[in-house]
């Protein structure tokens, strides 16, 4: 009889143990899945900041450039409407090389402002690559187009004044 019990006895504590290291099993799968995760979830946060920056980094002509600086600043107040982008074209016509330039320009430009949600994302990106390019009165005018796309079309639109001292600091003007 006390052969039985002992034999119960290390049976009861070995099945408790049992249900104990299976517990503490379920437990550190859960800790790993959430690792993992947390992991997927910044992998796929530095995949889409690159994503959001690959139309910005394959424009490598200041006139797309431009066009597309203005579209990102504008179209932030609500879609690009017909008569903003006939201004938009009228301007960007003023320095492209020919219609299919300008023509090329908008669309990508417009396209690319519909990929990029942040739009200092696109000051920050465009601005310097454009300071490089373009002589201080250059950027002058750029920033004069800029507001006359903003006053063309349906409603006239204010521009953020945080947008426009980051667009002229990032553009190399001096800044008060």
């Amino acid at each position: 009889m006390p052969f039985l019990i002992a034999v119960l006895g290390l049976l009861g504590a070995a099945a408790i143990w049992w249900y104990r290291i299976k517990a503490m099993n379920e437990a550190a799968r859960e800790v790993a899945d959430v690792v993992g995760r947390v992991q997927g979830n910044i992998r796929r946060k530095k995949l889409r900041k690159q994503a959001a920056l690959s139309p910005l980094t394959a424009i490598d002509d200041p006139v797309v450039a431009a066009a597309t600086l203005i579209t990102a600043i504008v179209s932030e107040h609500g879609p690009i409407l017909p008569q903003r982008e006939a201004v938009l074209r009228e301007v960007i016509a003023q320095i492209a090389d020919s219609p299919k330039t300008t023509d090329e320009a908008v669309v990508y430009a417009k396209w690319a402002a519909s990929q990029i949600d942040d739009t200092t994302i696109v000051i920050d990106k465009l601005a310097p690559f454009l300071r490089e390019r373009l002589d201080p009165h250059e950027r002058d005018d750029l920033i004069r187009m800029l507001n006359r796309v903003a006053q063309g079309g349906e409603q006239r639109l204010r521009i953020a004044d945080q947008r426009m001292l980051r667009l002229r600091q990032k553009l190399g003007f001096e800044v008060n």
